[in-house]
Formats: C-alpha cells, structure tokens, sequence
C-alpha cells in the first residue's frame, strides 16, 4: 500500500501537501498585512523604527557605554563625583545607587543589622512564591502565614534570641514597602469580600453600612486617610494612648484598598446568571454554603484581572505614606539624593527605584495571566 502511495504521489506532484506561502502566513504576512499594507501605513511604521532605534541605542549609550560605576571617596567619607559631573548628561552615574543602595533599600536601619531587612525582604518573596503555588491553597497556608510573619517580626523589632532592639522609626525602605502591601492586601481582600456581599444583602441595615463604607472611602483620595490617620485620629485618643504611626498608616491602606476591591468583588457577583443562584436554592444549599462553594468561586474567576489591576495599584500606592514620614522604598531612594555630592543625579535613583516596582508589579501581572488561562481553561472547550 505504501508503494502504491508513493508512486501516486511521484506521478502526481500537485496531490503532495505544501506549505503555505510566507507571503500568506507567518511573521512576513503579519508585517505586510499589519505594518506595510500601504504607502502611509509604511511610513509610519518606518518613522517609529526611526524613533524607537534612536531611542534604544541613546539609552543604551547612557545606561551602559558612558555609565561611571564607581566614584572614589576621600578620607572624610565624601564621594568624589567629579567625573560623574564632567559626563554633563552624557553618561549615567550609576556611582550614587553602588554608593547609596543600602540606604534606598533599607533607610534608617542600623547600617550593622542590615542583614535581618534583607532577610525579611526574602522571606516575603518566599512567602509570595509559596501562596501562589496551588498544592499549598489548602489549610497548611495559614501556619505558613503565621509562621513567615512572626519570623518578620522578630527581625524587624529584635529584642529577643540577641538581636539588638530596633524602633519602628528607624524602619525604612523595601522591607516598609512590602509589610504595607502585603498586611494591606492581605486584610483588604477579605474585607471587600465581605463589604461586597453586604451591598448586595437583603437586610436594610447591613447594606446601608456597606454602601456609606463604600461611598465615604472612594470619595476621598488615599493621601487624605493617611493625613486624617496620622494626624486627626491621635486627636480623638484617650490622653496618655498613643497608636503607632506605621500602625495607624496600615489601618488607611487596609480601609481605602478594601473599599475598591469591594466593588470588584461585587461586579463579578453581578455577572453571574441567575440560575446559578437559582440552581444553588434548589439543592438546599445555606446562605454561606451558597457563597462559599457556588458563587464566589465563579465570581472571583471572572475578575482576576481587575483584581491584580487593583492590588499592583495599591502597591505603588504605598509610596503615598511620604505624607506622614514614612520611609519607604520611593522616599528612601528621594532622601538618598540629598546629600550634596549626589544632587543632581535623581534619575538614575529613580531608574532604580522604578526597577524594583517593576519587578514585582509585572511578576503579578504574569501569575494572573496565568492563573487566568488555568481557571478559564474550561470556558474555552
């Protein structure tokens, strides 16, 4: 059978199967169809690859090729920047973040312990890493949680096991960044869920509460809580009580991050058909039972991307805590310039400090891509 198919084959060339033309399908098809499909669509495309090359080869020119490392420093302690200064522009001076990196990513920290903020910062990877993986969304997440969290507290604070003791006040940096979005977030979350499901409850007093909540909190910007929480809420205290001030600044993000993730949270509850509720009623389900094992399960899939949307938001936010003299990531990198040797070299600080937002924010972004796709993979047979 074989060679009878073959010799078919060889006596009629036109029966073999062929390739498409590239000028139908693949990349060429996609530029001609796309990029080059007339005389205008051409020239802008030709434009842009002008700007864009340009763009790229004088970046690369700055960041890398006219880049100064390293600057020496006299016997006072004081960075000899004369050469960063002579490049005029030309050249960036990445001296200022080899010299000031410690301070950008942990402030105020004693310069000697500065080995515990960067264990924190790893442990709150580690611990991002390990909730995001599926195998650990059953009860063993909360000892993790428990356990990563009173380990964080113990480096940061100190006191025990030997470790010098450290004031909240001399907290700065990555790790101020980090405890805020993630205790934020991590308190918001539930809250929202709740907040939604009580605006969308039957009792009159419990959605009334959740909509002022709502409506009070989304009518003010973020910066106003943390000025009322730092200021005003110590006002209305008992004489002699005092709540910290990172505390109180945590209570704002917890408050504002909740009243935004109420209403996607309440969004993907409206989405879903009716029968589904209808479905839940006719087996006999509880309200909770309902909730829990029906409904929020689909009505969080169906917004995983206004989610993340939200929490890379609020995790940039928490640079807003400046207003009330906190150290964190972006106000440690503004106060590492303001030593005279350094003024004048705040790009490269914030190419820094930019840097680090970006690798966590577009680490969220890819997980939720992800997670997306696997949760959704049934809609798609």
């Amino acid at each position: 059978m074989s060679d009878i198919t073959l010799n078919v084959a060889s006596a009629n060339p036109e029966a073999t199967p062929r390739s498409a033309p590239i000028t139908v399908v693949g990349p060429v098809a996609w530029m001609r169809e796309n990029l080059f499909s007339g005389w205008l669509s051409t020239a802008v495309t030709l434009v842009l690859a002008y700007v864009v090359i340009r763009s790229v080869v004088g970046f690369v020119d700055w960041a890398f090729i006219n880049a100064i490392w390293w600057v020496p420093v006299d016997a006072r302690g004081v960075a000899q920047t004369q050469a960063c200064r002579a490049l005029e522009g030309s050249g960036a001076c990445w001296a200022v973040v080899t010299e000031k990196h410690r301070f950008m990513l942990f402030g105020t920290y004693p310069y000697e312990q500065h080995w515990r903020p960067a264990i924190v910062c790893l442990l709150f990877i580690g611990l991002y890493i390990v909730s995001a993986l599926k195998r650990f969304w059953n009860w063993r997440l909360i000892p993790i949680w428990a356990v990563t969290l009173t380990a964080i507290g113990v480096l940061m604070w100190g006191g025990v096991f030997g470790l010098p003791y450290v004031p909240q006040e001399r907290w700065g940096g990555l790790p101020i960044t980090l405890i805020l979005a993630t205790f934020g977030l991590a308190f918001a979350f539930p809250l929202s869920i709740l907040v939604a499901l009580g605006r969308r409850s039957n009792l009159p007093a419990i959605k009334v509460l959740c909509v002022v909540y709502v409506e009070l909190i989304r009518g003010v910007p973020l910066i106003s809580l943390l000025f009322m929480a730092s200021v005003m809420f110590p006002l209305f205290l008992p004489e002699g009580m005092n709540i910290d001030k990172l505390l109180r600044a945590q209570i704002a993000i917890i408050l504002f991050a909740g009243a935004y993730l109420a209403e996607v949270v309440r969004a993907g509850l409206q989405s879903l058909d009716k029968g589904q509720y209808e479905a839940a009623d006719a087996m006999g389900l509880s309200y909770w039972q309902k909730t829990g094992f029906i409904i929020l399960p689909q009505a969080l899939r169906m917004v995983i991307p206004p989610l993340v949307n939200t929490f890379i938001g609020f995790f940039k936010d928490t640079s807003l805590v400046l207003i009330i003299g906190i150290f964190d990531l972006l106000t440690a990198g503004k106060t590492a310039i303001v030593e005279p040797a350094w003024q004048g070299f705040g790009v490269e600080v914030y190419v820094f400090v930019g840097l680090i937002y970006l690798v966590f924010c577009f680490a969220m972004s890819k997980y939720s891509q992800g997670l997306e796709a696997e949760l959704n993979r049934h809609r798609r047979r």
